[in-house]
């Protein structure tokens, strides 16, 4: 054997001596790591269907909010309207009453300072009734949400519980 032909077998022999050792070594760390991780439980994948149907509830129940907050919000505008045509008539009325020739100045006056107090509690009258009116269909639309979200809640526990995982 040549010199060159021994050296090409040692340099084989300590190549398969280092692969054998990274080998040992590589295995040695996957069980420890195998170990290491072995306690732990992943969670089961939940169903995809009931996941697929709770998040078309969700949708469902946004666009029931979206369409008590819309039919609301069309009361609201419709209440400004009709509180509209009322004061503009009124105010007809109250411009009749005061540019009467057979009133003295003095009872214009009077008259007029009656007319603004009314109009003024009228106005706050209609303000508060406005703010109700949005009061009550922002109310209404997260009655809606906020009954969804407790269902969410208990259907994301019932998954849970249903894939062997741990809920709260």
């Amino acid at each position: 054997m040549s010199d060159n032909d021994k050296a090409m077998g040692d340099a084989s022999n300590a190549f398969q001596t280092a692969m054998t050792t990274a080998t040992a070594h590589a295995k040695s760390m996957s069980e420890d790591i195998g170990k290491m991780f072995g306690g732990m439980e992943l969670p089961a994948m939940p169903d995809s269907e009931a996941l697929l149907a709770a998040h078309k509830r969700n949708l469902e129940t946004l666009t029931a909010a979206n369409k008590v907050a819309m039919e609301g919000a069309q009361a609201v505008v419709k209440r400004n309207m009709e509180i509209m045509q009322q004061s503009m008539a009124e105010m007809g009325e109250t411009m009749r009453a005061l540019t009467s020739a057979d009133a003295s100045p003095q009872d214009r006056a009077t008259r007029q300072a009656d007319l603004l107090k009314r109009a003024y509690e009228r106005t706050l009258a209609n303000a508060k009734e406005l703010g109700e009116m949005i009061q009550k269909a922002n109310t209404e639309a997260m009655h809606v949400l906020n009954a969804r979200v407790s269902e969410a809640m208990g259907e994301v526990k019932a998954l849970m519980d249903k894939s062997g995982g741990k809920a709260g």
